[in-house]
């Protein structure tokens, strides 16, 4: 079956820098786009970050351009998310997800989810 595992997860002073992983199997990852969320307490599911299968179309959300950056080797089946210069805000259960296909954005689009890492950030 498919399994997606993040890890990478921690807790980080504001301005520093954490990189997530996400290990895939289970399914074609060639042939997936990736895509990373997060979940703050009492908040929504948002999208953070998707890379294509090629790496050609890779799209962020407002909140983190310039400051995370997502990438993926195929050869490892991984995807990755390096965050830099956190803030507080960043804290969050960092989802990654697969979607078969052409890149997306949208939570509901995305078939197969990991368990979550968890970021904090203290200020």
């Amino acid at each position: 079956q498919v399994q997606l595992v993040e890890s990478g997860g921690g807790l980080e002073q504001a301005g520093g820098s954490l990189r997530l992983s996400c290990a895939a199997s289970g399914l074609a990852f060639r042939t997936y786009s990736m895509g990373w969320f997060r979940q703050a307490p009492g908040k929504e599911r948002e999208f953070v970050a998707s890379i294509e299968w090629s790496a050609d179309d890779i799209y962020y959300a407002d909140s983190v351009k310039g400051r995370f950056t997502i990438s993926r080797d195929n050869a490892k089946n991984t995807v990755y998310l390096q965050m830099n210069g956190l803030k507080p805000e960043d804290t969050a259960v960092y989802y990654c997800a697969a979607h078969f296909g052409v890149t997306r954005i949208r939570i509901h689009e995305y078939e197969y989810w990991g368990q979550g890492t968890q970021v904090t950030v203290s200020s």
